[in-house]
């Protein structure tokens, strides 16, 4: 079986009151909103739809840093526990200041995590490693 990449396929787009959510095959693509506080409680609409359309499958989520917005370090490990199935998880960061936060970031949340500058290379290490999950639970 061979994995074809999802993403030219349209995604659903959810409008939610932290920001947009694009919803793809095999992935998210989060844009949060300017300002926005992301805690456990507020990502509790992104928490069904991901309940939803993973259904505790591999899934990837990608973090498009397109405004300025925190993210309550306190409860990181909610959102581990909560989605132990995020094999990927990529952030695409427009400036040096929102890498120094991600730096700090890293040292709380255990996803497999990567920084990017653009759209396009968050999705295709997205969708490669996503490949690769589908790849190994095939071969097994």
């Amino acid at each position: 079986m061979h994995y074809t990449p999802k993403y030219n396929k349209s995604p659903k787009l959810y409008n939610l009151k932290i920001g947009k959510v694009f919803l793809y095959e095999d992935y998210i693509i989060t844009e949060f909103n300017e300002g926005v506080d992301v805690n456990f409680k507020n990502f509790n609409e992104i928490s069904k739809i991901i309940e939803e359309n993973f259904e505790g499958r591999p899934f990837g989520f990608i973090a498009n840093r397109v405004n300025s917005y925190s993210i309550n370090l306190k409860e990181a490990k909610l959102f581990n526990e909560k989605f132990s199935n995020a094999i990927a998880y990529a952030i695409v960061a427009y400036s040096d200041l929102t890498k120094r936060i991600i730096e700090i970031e890293n040292h709380f949340f255990k996803f497999n995590k990567k920084v990017f500058s653009t759209t396009d290379d968050a999705i295709a290490w997205v969708e490669e490693a996503i490949a690769h999950q589908f790849a190994d639970s095939y071969n097994k």
